[in-house]
């Protein structure tokens, strides 16, 4: 009897020390905060996070930092060069998230747990122009080579189920960007790359053209490990919550990739051959004028007024290399708007007049986007556009919300309630997009020395000149 009591009393006592010993093992959000910091993992890219000349940007960088000001406590950057070194270090606990713009597929979700979709993307069949389009991949004559570990991989071996003499090649040694850059140079036939990805690098790259349509609208997630702790996941379903609820994944969404929607083949290599050709005639003028802003940005606005073609006339009788109207070059002090030097000088001082304006509460880019739009169809109108978006409760300091209200001043119902009326703010819009475009591309040539690439355009592709993008929201 009494050895049994005994037992019994042990057995008590260990399951209390086990249960004791259970509720002391911190969750992950207790062991964040007492460490106050959230180690976050980033595939190193441009639609992701990467280090610019001020400082840690992207997409994906941006949208962790906003979540450990939302947890209140430091942001750990753990960059990533490969999916393979990327997945053990989540399964070891060595990292508490993984914010890589991955897609959510089945195969993942087996081994891991996915916080809430946020965006989608597609991904795309990708070849170098000049060479036959493949419709589908039966068409494919070639070498193939994709990202070891992607979802590039899952979508081929689906793929592979209808086309059973598809073969691929599977590649650790690279980043997507790098594996593009493969595909340019003629060492890989094919690749697969992301739609966000793929837009980004055709900006400096306009060699690259889509075959097809591989997925369509893959939904993208953090992941996280597969685990029972519901304490930091419930956390993100909060905040990704209230980031749509706030605009913040919006306008993120337009800071990365909203000026980047559309590709047009023979614009982008027309621009990047005069940036060969052309600009190094009026750069010093550029540098030389441009005052607090950046010479690149002044350039690309250049570009976009007349292509940097100093006798530049539209119908309504703007002037010059900067598009000057005759009164605004007397007030900026042009006396010839056909001498580039002065156009240039007096293009300077507008938008930075203009810039002067934009009220000191709105950061840049955005202050940058306002000035632009407003050396397009005045402040004035610009400001009207920022009325409407208030009354509709968004932010007027925001140009991704601006943005989308500019094209109703072209419609009466809007535009006859506003104080300067009717504009083209569709167009409006379109510049804006453009210049931003043209000023990413100045940037990436400039900082990788690349202007003096030629690019052929084979006459053969004329039917893909023009090949669109779309980034899905």
């Amino acid at each position: 009897m009494w050895v049994t009591m005994r037992f019994i009393v042990l057995l008590l006592s260990l399951v209390v020390l086990i249960s004791c010993s259970k509720q002391e093992t911190p969750t992950q959000l207790q062991k964040i905060n007492q460490q106050n910091k959230i180690r976050i993992g980033f595939l190193v890219g441009q639609s992701t996070y990467y280090l610019s000349g001020d400082g840690e940007e992207g997409f994906e960088y941006e949208l962790a930092a906003a979540f450990a000001d939302f947890l209140g406590v430091e942001l750990e950057v753990v960059p990533f060069f490969s999916l393979s070194d990327l997945f053990p270090r989540l399964n070891n606990n060595n990292i508490d998230i993984v914010a890589s713009g991955l897609t959510i597929n089945k195969n993942r979700l087996e081994s891991f747990r996915f916080a809430p979709e946020y965006r989608s993307i597609s991904q795309k069949l990708v070849f170098k122009q000049g060479n036959v389009r493949p419709r589908n991949f039966a068409q494919i004559k070639g070498n193939l080579t994709v990202l070891a570990k992607s979802s590039h991989v899952d979508s081929l071996r689906k793929a592979q189920l209808r086309f059973n003499d598809l073969t691929w090649l599977e590649t650790d040694e690279m980043d997507e960007a790098e594996l593009l850059q493969q595909v340019i140079d003629g060492e890989v036939d094919y690749t697969i790359a992301d739609s966000n990805t793929l837009a980004l690098f055709r900006r400096y790259h306009p060699e690259l053209s889509i075959g097809f349509s591989v997925t369509r609208n893959d939904s993208v997630a953090w992941m996280l490990k597969k685990d029972n702790d519901d304490s930091l996941y419930a956390l993100l379903v909060e905040f990704f919550g209230e980031a749509q609820q706030t605009g913040l994944i919006h306008e993120l969404e337009e800071k990365y990739f909203g000026h980047v929607r559309q590709f047009n083949y023979i614009n982008t290599l027309s621009f990047i051959n005069s940036v060969k050709t052309t600009l190094p005639k009026y750069q010093p003028w550029f540098e030389e004028y441009a005052l607090d802003l950046d010479w690149r940005l002044l350039a690309a606005l250049s570009y976009q007024e007349s292509m940097w073609d100093p006798k530049a006339k539209s119908p309504t009788g703007v002037r010059g290399i900067m598009m000057l109207t005759r009164p605004t070059a007397k007030h900026v002090g042009v006396t010839n708007r056909l001498e580039p030097e002065q156009n240039i000088k007096g293009g300077a001082i507008y938008l930075s007049r203009l810039l002067s304006r934009i009220p000191d509460r709105i950061p840049s880019p955005d202050n940058l986007w306002f000035a632009l739009a407003a050396y397009n169809v005045g402040w004035g109108h610009v400001n009207d556009a920022r009325i409407l978006t208030q009354k509709d409760g968004a932010d007027a300091d925001k140009w991704a919300e601006v943005k989308k209200r500019l094209p109703l001043l072209i419609k009466k119902r809007y535009y006859r309630t506003t104080k300067y009326g009717y504009a083209r703010g569709d167009v409006a819009v379109t510049y804006v997009d453009n210049i931003r475009r043209y000023y990413d591309t100045l940037v990436w040539l400039d900082e990788n020395a690349s202007t003096e690439e030629t690019l052929q355009i084979d006459d053969d592709q004329s039917q893909q000149f023009s090949d669109p993008i779309t980034l899905e929201k």
